[in-house]
């Protein structure tokens, strides 16, 4: 039996009878399947008691926060994840060649084969794409602020970026990775889970996610003018064409804050308060995950 935990939201934004048509496909497969319809904030414990119901694979139905969610719940065990990807980005799945359709989705999951691959932590918080501080959260948080005022997203995402930028003089952190310590002031510092591409074809996305180390990308040389263009180039995913941009590979990293307070987190897109300091590791070859056999 599989068991797919479907992210209420993202199956009623694309289908009214999204989980009728996902059994239908399961079905189709000679599959057989429990789907449980939950809230995002739910998909980590369904996952981790269909996990302990034995069952076969653990399916994330939704965007890369309710995969991020499920994979939390599945790293370190012997359940693999499978991915439906339903969300408007559906970064893990492209980086694992994961189709996009439901239907071929549904056909790897019955047919594939399993990959083991990184997952990223902080403060004992899992994450399979990125985790970030700095000027993307706080976007983000205002941002969901003016939608509960009635603000359409495209809109809310253009206030709240022009709300951040009037006023954002970046952040000051205390960067420790090994024996090398680095204090710098910062828009922002993004931890990719692996390496991230910031050139070429495939910008913006990594060609493994089992290579076991972290990498952390900043702009301490950045100023307040250019704020706006790196903004826009991080939404158009080309935040890696900019000349001050910085990186480095780590297997651990602790990041201290210039204040004592919690700090906004976005991890996979989904933002979290968290206490400083921010401890981050990765996990090597933790999550097991369906992909498509290649040699079919």
């Amino acid at each position: 039996m599989v068991t797919v935990i479907l992210n209420h939201a993202a199956g009623t934004k694309r289908d009214d009878d999204v989980r009728t048509r996902l059994a239908d496909l399961f079905h189709a497969g000679r599959l057989p399947v429990e789907i449980i319809a939950c809230e995002a904030g739910a998909a980590a414990g369904a996952a981790l008691s269909a996990a302990k119901s034995g069952a076969e694979a653990v399916v994330a139905a939704g965007g890369d926060g309710t995969v991020s969610a499920v994979a939390s719940a599945l790293a370190d065990s012997r359940t693999p994840l499978g991915v439906l990807p339903l969300g408007t980005f559906n970064h893990f799945a492209k980086d694992l060649g994961i189709p996009l359709d439901p239907e071929a989705a549904v056909r790897t999951i019955a047919g594939g084969v399993t990959k083991r691959t990184d997952v990223g932590e902080v403060n004992d918080r899992i994450f399979v794409n990125n985790s970030s501080l700095g000027i993307y959260p706080d976007i983000v948080a205002e941002r969901d602020s003016l939608r509960q005022q009635g603000r359409r997203k495209s809109m809310a995402l253009m206030m709240a970026g022009a709300t951040v930028l009037r006023h954002y003089r970046g952040m000051a952190v205390t960067i420790t990775a090994g024996e090398s310590t680095r204090n710098v002031r910062t828009p922002f510092l993004f931890v990719g889970n692996n390496e991230y591409q910031t050139e070429g074809f495939r910008l913006g996305s990594r060609r493994r996610l089992d290579e076991g180390r972290l990498f952390a990308y900043l702009a301490p040389r950045v100023h307040g003018r250019e704020l706006p263009r790196m903004l826009a180039l991080a939404l158009a995913g080309r935040s890696g064409t900019h000349p001050t941009l910085e990186s480095f590979a780590a297997g651990e990293l602790r990041i201290d804050t210039a204040h004592a307070r919690p700090v906004r987190v976005a991890l996979d897109g989904e933002i979290v308060l968290m206490d400083t300091p921010l401890r981050y590791r990765v996990r090597p070859l933790a999550l097991e995950v369906i992909v498509p056999d290649r040699d079919a």
